[in-house]
């Protein structure tokens, strides 16, 4: 444990715990957790108050820690966590027999629609799509966790606004909408993620609308 380390918490605002206590219990709780852990979740696991930046800066430390490993500890949308380092993924695959999912065209297309113009609505994915979008299409989103409605546009009839999730953001390994990887990428990195994440395949919707291109 450095210096800079116990600089960190001086005796009055940390009770007990030493930054290397505190460093232990947090990387016991991120590499048993199945989902990212906020700040405010990682908060609880202490008795006493600790700060954002305080947390934040034993997480850096913890982050460096694992520099020589398999795995590493990342900040998702969602908040912290552990996931395997790229390079170490082709001995992890030998495990998964799975090959890698095969999206329709259709969700690739209405997917990255709402991800790089939301929020959205059903009429606009069709405007630029070119073609009608299936419910299946949206629903397959939607039950993916990937989508979702956050409003109503303020028009007749109300449409649903559609915008991806957190649940999206923290799938693909990233912090904000800002980070998402040229459009033209996406498709690749998302049935990627799907393999080697072990998730659940989307439903192919109708085949009619698969052979449309983003127009």
């Amino acid at each position: 444990m450095s210096d800079r380390s116990v600089s960190l918490l001086p005796p009055s605002s940390h009770g007990s715990s030493s930054p290397a206590e505190i460093k232990r219990i947090l990387e016991t709780a991120l590499l048993t957790s199945q989902d990212p852990l906020p700040l405010s979740e990682l908060k609880k696991l202490f008795d006493e108050e600790l700060s954002a930046e305080i947390l934040r800066r034993l997480l850096e430390e913890l982050r460096r820690d694992w520099d020589e490993k398999g795995v590493e500890l990342v900040n998702v949308a969602g908040g912290w966590r552990f996931h395997a380092r790229p390079e170490m993924q082709k001995f992890l695959d030998r495990l998964n027999a799975q090959k890698p999912p095969r999206y329709s065209r259709a969700v690739l297309e209405t997917l990255a629609i709402i991800a790089y113009h939301q929020p959205v609505t059903r009429g606009d994915i069709e405007e630029i799509r070119g073609v009608a979008v299936s419910g299946s299409v949206l629903n397959a989103l939607e039950s993916r966790g990937w989508v979702g409605a956050i409003g109503h546009r303020d028009v007749p009839g109300r449409p649903a606004l559609y915008a991806t999730t957190t649940g999206f953001l923290n799938d693909l390994g990233l912090r904000s909408l800002e980070e998402l990887p040229p459009l033209e990428e996406l498709g690749s990195l998302l049935e990627l993620k799907e393999y080697r994440g072990s998730m659940e395949l989307l439903p192919v919707p109708e085949s009619a609308s698969t052979n449309e291109s983003i127009g």
